[in-house]
């Protein structure tokens, strides 16, 4: 019996290339695994222009086409979480719809899962196609999540990545909302293997993940997946409180016991000043950074429901399915929009 391969394609505004990307680049490509049974997902993040419509037409002239559509832009992280709960595949690869990663390259993902590696990663072998702010803070993005304790993420690693069904199914049992795909999944620790490939260029449109958006995931990447920076601060405030200590016991020593030598000139007010300038320093950070870790506290006790799917305008879905529940372990049906 055939293999079955999902691939999970989260899709938004994307009506000016979305045809050109399935019909040049990637239905060619799954022509070359014919030996697999193939199924496409493509769930539409609540687009504003003709790209449902599109999709749509494809999945009803091809069954093995899911059109999974949500009902307003609930992001990229929740748009593949969404497509990777309706996967039925035995191994389920994600692929974003603009042309930027070659689906030329599924052959050797699946050559690599053939081999018995779970997950397959794909990696961005070069920069050259950005610009020097964003590969400056890509790179800091990377050097930091490393000084975090994230040590498995590869730099460049993008969610252009095979996982094998275990892994898909271990995923879907995860709870958190503020959710980072490409790092729960290395957190779950699977057997992993590295394939490189050279960044394209955009299909058509423009991308809709801006500057704010992209700051935003990066600090969900660090509150998310570490503790560090908990632990980073307590050790600034242990620094900045012997630190204080220190240059207390010196302007006692210079000022009032050898009757300052050095002529700084120290009164009550100037020494006071630099404590309290240290102390509301310190107070303030921490305050940020715990605020950060209570706001991701609020979100997860809320337990919305990740998203939601419509079933009037999605496609070819078994709307009945059941699937666990990841808190209570009993099966539910997936709540759907009528």
């Amino acid at each position: 019996m055939n293999k079955k391969i999902s691939i999970v394609i989260p899709v938004c505004n994307e009506e000016k290339g979305i045809k050109s990307f399935l019909d040049e680049r990637l239905l060619p490509a799954l022509k070359k695994i014919d030996k697999y049974k193939v199924e496409i997902v493509i769930v539409n993040d609540g687009s504003k222009d003709k790209t449902l419509e599109i999709v749509q037409g494809y999945a009803e002239k091809d069954q093995n086409i899911k059109v999974v559509s949500l009902v307003r832009n609930f992001g990229k992280e929740m748009a593949l979480s969404a497509g990777l709960k309706y996967a039925t595949g035995d191994a389920v690869l994600t692929l974003d719809s603009d042309g930027q990663q070659p689906p030329e390259k599924i052959p050797e993902f699946l050559a690599a899962w053939e081999e018995g590696y779970e997950v397959v990663t794909g990696v961005r072998d070069h920069y050259t196609k950005h610009g020097l702010i964003p590969k400056l803070g890509s790179k800091l993005f990377y050097c930091l999540l490393r000084i975090m304790g994230n040590k498995s993420t590869v730099p460049g690693s993008t969610d252009f990545r095979l996982m094998d069904r275990v892994v898909v199914d271990e995923y879907n049992q995860l709870t958190e909302h503020n959710r980072i795909t490409r790092g729960l999944v290395d957190w779950l620790g699977y057997n992993c293997k590295n394939i490189y490939y050279t960044y394209g260029k955009r299909m058509a449109g423009k991308p809709s993940y801006n500057i704010k958006k992209l700051f935003n995931l990066a600090i969900d990447s660090f509150i998310s997946m570490s503790t560090t920076p908990l632990l980073i601060f307590g050790y600034v405030g242990l620094f900045i409180t012997i630190g204080s200590f220190i240059l207390g016991m010196f302007c006692i020593i210079n000022q009032y016991i050898l009757g300052d030598p050095l002529h700084l000139y120290w009164n009550g007010a100037v020494q006071m000043t630099i404590f309290i300038t240290f102390l509301v320093g310190l107070v303030l950070i921490s305050q940020a950074i715990t605020a950060l870790y209570i706001s991701h506290i609020h979100a997860e006790t809320q337990n919305r429901p990740l998203f939601i799917v419509s079933n009037r305008q999605s496609r070819n879905l078994e709307m009945s399915k059941k699937v666990p529940c990841p808190i209570c372990k009993t099966e539910q049906k997936i709540k759907t929009e009528h």
